[in-house]
């Protein structure tokens, strides 16, 4: 295989997160209610996968948008903290970055105020496509949000992803059927598909998880990973193998950016060239983690910090 600059490329969603808990629900009128926690975290489709990837040994280019203020300048600071390559994140003109308010509730569930921002104006234009594609691995993170680059530029990334012999991995922001019209041609350039099972149904307007990734797998993808949340995941690919694996059993503070950080430990086992089921045990073990803390990745440290909790922790009952 020919030699990459980067193991994994991150392009898509960032956004500045700030998070506190537990919220209960909003105050009335303007009255003020106290919280127990309060963080900040670089988070997103893109954002989180890029981070958890970093501090896992792995080489990592950042390509995305922020705004020209100060939450963007904090998600530059931070993502270099990490090591990230961040010489692809544009600061786009006339618009904020993508920035959310995330209340999370006693449970770990987080409903969020969001403004897209950057995130749906960055472009990578030309001259940037052959850096962007220098890498092992190319993760499109947030289709459905990126505005600029779903009129078509991603398609064309993904295809010069292929011919440049990356393995490629997608994750969407879908809500609704209409969504699929932004999937369906990215997926013969896709190896690995990695929704939620809330955003594949929507996707795909069906219920059954089986139906599901076979209408996905009949379009073009390498295989269908689906993150099912506290059920764990699901894993089928165009090969004929199919296994479910399932979550561990920890006590959750905030799911927020889970999913993102699923993406990124399974990237890290497809970068050590383990099996499939391997892959998906380190994503559930990265995702676990990161739900164990408040704000993106919180308690993911290293590769080896996840592989010592993946062996000693253990799943949640069937």
């Amino acid at each position: 295989m020919t030699t990459k600059q980067f193991d994994y490329t991150s392009v898509g969603f960032y956004t500045f997160d700030c998070l506190g808990r537990p919220v209960n629900q909003i105050p009335p009128g303007a009255d003020t209610y106290f919280i127990d926690e309060l963080t900040l975290a670089v988070s997103g489709a893109a954002g989180s996968a890029a981070i958890v990837a970093a501090k896992h040994g792995l080489k990592v280019q950042a390509v995305g948008g922020v705004g020209k203020d100060d939450m963007g300048d904090w998600v530059i600071q931070k993502l270099s903290h990490f090591g990230v390559d961040t010489r692809h994140m544009q600061v786009c003109p006339d618009v904020s970055t993508s920035s959310s308010i995330v209340t999370t509730r006693p449970n770990g569930d987080r409903p969020a105020l969001h403004k897209k921002g950057a995130t749906g104006a960055f472009y990578v234009n030309d001259e940037q496509i052959e850096q962007v594609i220098d890498t092992r691995i190319l993760h499109i993170g947030g289709v459905g949000l990126m505005d600029a680059m779903d009129s078509g530029r991603t398609l064309e990334l993904m295809q010069a992803a292929k011919q440049a012999d990356c393995l490629t991995t997608l994750d969407v922001f879908a809500a609704t059927r209409d969504d699929f019209n932004l999937i369906e041609p990215l997926l013969p350039y896709t190896d690995y598909f990695m929704p939620s099972e809330e955003e594949a149904r929507a996707l795909s307007g069906m219920q059954d998880l089986g139906a599901i990734a076979d209408f996905l797998l009949d379009k073009g993808t390498g295989a269908v990973v689906l993150t099912l949340g506290a059920d764990g995941a699901r894993y089928k690919d165009n090969q004929g193998r199919e296994f479910a694996a399932p979550a561990f059993n920890i006590d959750v503070v905030c799911t927020c950016g889970c999913g993102d950080c699923f993406n990124a430990g399974f990237a890290t086992g497809l970068h050590l060239q383990r099996p499939a089921r391997d892959c998906v045990m380190l994503g559930q073990a990265a995702s676990a983690q990161n739900a164990m803390g408040l704000g993106s990745q919180a308690v993911v440290s290293s590769l080896e910090a996840t592989v010592k909790f993946m062996d000693s922790t253990a799943h949640r009952a069937g």
